[in-house]
């Protein structure tokens, strides 16, 4: 098994990378389940079954530039409700992508006084997204 670091790890919008990027997190994919125990359930043992797929969201953390085009475009697309396609690039020998449709839910600046300007956003993922290890940057 290889292992990779994650540096070189990249988001993109539209076929552009977003620059400035510290942390990505996500998509958070999870599985709700029903509980259908019953007075007769086997050694009254919880039964469940499995219902909807849940996307989640990716979040990531980003060095803030008001002037750059794509954090610029991040804000539009979520006071324009818009959704759009991103994909997260690993650095694998596989070129491992995530593809996914998503409308930006969140946008959290932050200004400490010892550190730069950053922001927390946050992609609410909508559809199916895809685990592809054949794109080429």
């Amino acid at each position: 098994m290889t292992k990779y670091s994650a540096f070189g790890t990249a988001l993109v919008k539209g076929g552009d990378e977003i620059a400035n990027v510290r942390n990505i997190s996500g998509p958070a994919l999870s599985l709700d389940v029903v509980d259908v125990t019953t007075h007769d359930s086997t050694d009254a043992w919880e039964e469940v079954v499995a219902t909807i797929l849940r996307t989640g969201q990716v979040t990531l953390e980003l060095v803030f530039d008001a002037g750059d085009l794509s954090h610029i475009d991040l804000l539009g697309g979520l006071v324009g409700k818009e959704f759009d396609d991103f994909e997260i690039w690993f650095p694998d020998d596989d070129f491992t992508s995530f593809q996914f449709v998503a409308f930006v839910v969140g946008f959290n600046p932050s200004t400490p006084h010892d550190g730069a300007i950053t922001a927390s956003l946050a992609l609410k993922v909508t559809g199916v997204p895809v685990l592809d290890g054949s794109f080429s940057p």
